[in-house]
């Protein structure tokens, strides 16, 4: 069996485990051990391993920051707060409220990111069905995960995968960001909703929402959680349209922002740092390796040639074809290394900004499939297992197959055709 065949059957072995999860590990033990098995093997060296690990480093500063606000909002009291709010605007229709979830999850998503989306709307979603004293909850949290995904092309910081696309390369300016990715993000959100809506119209139409819901006092210390928040979207922002990288400024906000929330109400850092879900940093480290050691097989130089010849043969079909494969890989090793991959073999082919896109596309919108398919949605599942929630991983294929194929389809034709 040559080294070559061995790299891509643990990359293989470490997907299946990631997605899987036997013996019901966390998805981090699956990623490491398969990045410590090819070290073990030396089908991949030190450097390599640096290198890999490396690659992540904005995304793990941005997830750290994120994680860092949203668990010093959930402490705080700020879910409750705007979980009464939402209840209360809801008026006893459950209707009105998943409409109403849907709104505020693209708002997080677009200036947050798919990631703040999971973690800091979550938990805040969980509130409010508990205030309104929901019957089932899961098609409100369902709204968390797909709205995350769906979403998460309309600026380059509403998805971290954003910046692992273009690792090594130069994002687009943002006024060309929105001329080509507006018109499909918008039909990303719109078909995915109506294919959401239609999924749940039942439970919707047998469940019920109580109308009096008190509202809980919003503590100063709550209100300098949330100021950190929206301070951190409008940082990211203007980062973006200036081209600075992301990581590090999201990590300096959420640090600063603990830090004064914890001075404020003169709090022990450790309960905070305890809330954190600090394994999805080893799981994206891992995944970058097994990366590293699969670009080492001339993956990425075999991706990027069959790449050039679609698009010498046909754009429009390039672009569709690219989108459709990508969007299914992503959900089978994960968006991020898939992300990774594909920007590398986008930047090597140098094909047109149609294509490039629909690999975007298809990066972000694809892992709407699986529970596995993004780091958005692994921590949605988290979340749900620290609110003693579940969801089989079947029972979300069946959802995403609805779901995610007509909004990719129509998302792709409207980049290609427009």
């Amino acid at each position: 069996m040559t080294e070559h065949a061995i790299t891509w059957s643990i990359a293989g072995l470490t997907a299946m485990g990631v997605v899987v999860r036997p013996f019901r590990w966390p998805e981090a033990v699956w990623a490491m051990f398969g990045a410590l098995l090819l070290f073990a093997f030396r089908l991949i060296g030190p450097q390599d391993v640096i290198t890999g690990v490396l690659k992540g480093s904005d995304v793990y500063l941005f997830l750290i920051g994120m994680m860092l606000l949203s668990e010093l909002a959930r402490r705080e009291g700020l879910f409750d707060w705007i979980a009464a709010i939402a209840t209360t605007h809801s008026r006893g229709s459950s209707r009105r409220l998943f409409v109403l979830v849907y709104l505020v999850g693209i708002v997080v998503t677009v200036f947050l990111s798919n990631d703040a989306t999971a973690v800091v709307l979550t938990p805040a979603v969980c509130a409010a069905c508990r205030a309104a004293r929901v019957r089932d909850p899961m098609p409100y949290l369902l709204i968390c995960a797909f709205i995350a995904n769906a979403a998460s092309f309309v600026l380059p910081i509403s998805n971290p995968a954003n910046l692992v696309i273009f690792a090594g390369g130069e994002m687009p300016p943002l006024a060309r960001w929105l001329s080509t990715f507006m018109l499909p993000s918008i039909v990303s959100i719109v078909v995915t909703f109506g294919c959401l809506y239609w999924t749940q119209r039942q439970a919707l139409a047998e469940d019920s929402v109580a109308e009096n819901v008190p509202r809980p006092t919003l503590s100063a210390s709550a209100r300098l959680a949330g100021w950190g928040i929206v301070l951190t979207a409008v940082i990211l922002i203007v980062a973006s349209a200036m081209h600075i990288d992301l990581g590090m400024l999201t990590f300096l906000a959420g640090t600063i922002t603990t830090v004064l929330v914890l001075a404020l109400t003169r709090q022990s850092p450790i309960e905070t740092f305890k809330g954190v879900s600090w394994s999805v940093l080893p799981l994206v480290a891992g995944l970058f390796v097994v990366v590293e050691a699969l670009d080492r097989t001339g993956l990425t130089t075999m991706l990027s040639d069959q790449l050039a010849l679609l698009a010498a043969a046909s754009e429009t079909q390039a672009a569709g074809i690219a989108g459709v494969v990508v969007a299914v890989v992503c959900n089978l090793v994960n968006n991020l290394p898939a992300g990774l991959v594909a920007g590398s073999a986008v930047q090597a082919a140098h094909v047109s900004d149609k294509i490039a896109g629909a690999v975007l596309i298809a990066v972000d919108l694809g892992p709407n499939l699986s529970v596995t398919g993004s780091l958005a949605t692994i921590l949605w599942l988290t979340v749900l297992r620290r609110e003693g929630l579940h969801i089989g991983a079947w029972q979300f294929l069946k959802l995403g197959t609805v779901i995610m194929f007509p909004a990719l389809i129509l998302s792709l034709l409207s980049l290609v055709l427009f």
